[in-house]
């Protein structure tokens, strides 16, 4: 199974600031959505689908803008594990071209106990 998951989105007026173009916060509410609709997809392949992920660090580039009615491919992949830290690229294209780039940082939490859960170095070759 490729470990990169993508999708499509229409960018709607809600998604436009007062400079016509999308708005950055949005981006980062998109990086979110996206992690968790891919861990949703492939959580059921693991030993653990009732445990949560923590956002906890965020770093994003813009590189262009994106305007109403353009069509933007999302695509995520988390890399491999640093520790007890989970990397995962966001990439959000338009037109082929990399509008905005975002490497984020989690951590996983075991749902009963509410502490953070190593996981083991090699669990995406599982995936």
């Amino acid at each position: 199974m490729s470990l990169v998951f993508e999708k499509q989105i229409q960018v709607t007026q809600e998604h436009i600031d007062g400079n016509n173009h999308v708005n950055n916060v949005q981006y980062v509410k998109w990086v979110e959505e996206i992690a968790g609709e891919h861990w949703d997809f492939v959580k059921h392949t693991t030993d653990f689908p009732d445990d949560i992920w923590m956002l906890l660090d965020h770093h994003i580039q813009y590189k262009k803008q994106v305007y109403l009615n353009d069509v933007i491919t999302v695509k995520t992949y988390p890399k491999a594990p640093e520790g007890i830290r989970q990397p995962r690229k966001v990439e959000f294209y338009c037109n082929d071209i990399l509008v905005v780039d975002s490497l984020t940082f989690w951590v996983f939490i075991d749902k009963e106990t509410q502490k953070i859960k190593r996981l083991e170095s090699d669990w995406l070759d599982k995936l």
